[in-house]
């Protein structure tokens, strides 16, 4: 069964895109596979402390992604196949990418300087 132990509730987001948000990033690291069984809505509603609605609105969203699917009577599991994955870590990327490129805008960051913030950045990832 997918854990939920590391969801973080942020501030200024839905918490149901949050959800969303972290099966997708699941599933592009490899936390979340084929086949993993999503909690159920009344446990996972539990567990995080919002309304069964917000999870049901969540898992809804998530089935007509084609991400999961579910039953009645039975587990919600994880369906994706490589061509999802991509198309999950393209999305995200995409989004994260845009709101990355607003935020240096407005702070006046030319292009060079983001471009040169990004390749620091990146060097620091990569030394032990």
């Amino acid at each position: 069964m997918i854990s939920f132990d590391s969801f973080l509730m942020e501030d200024g987001s839905p918490i149901y895109l949050q959800i969303i948000h972290f099966v997708q990033r699941g599933i592009v690291a490899g936390t979340i596979a084929d086949g993993d069984e999503m909690p159920s809505r009344r446990m996972l509603s539990a567990w995080i402390g919002v309304n069964p609605n917000t999870i049901q609105k969540a898992y809804r969203m998530l089935e007509d992604e084609g991400i999961i699917e579910s039953r009645s009577g039975a587990k919600s599991c994880v369906t994706i196949d490589e061509t999802k994955i991509q198309r999950i870590r393209s999305s995200l990327l995409a989004k994260d990418t845009q709101s990355l490129v607003t935020s240096m805008k407005q702070m006046g960051i030319s292009k060079e300087e983001a471009l040169a913030l990004i390749e620091t950045a990146w060097r620091e990832e990569e030394q032990p």
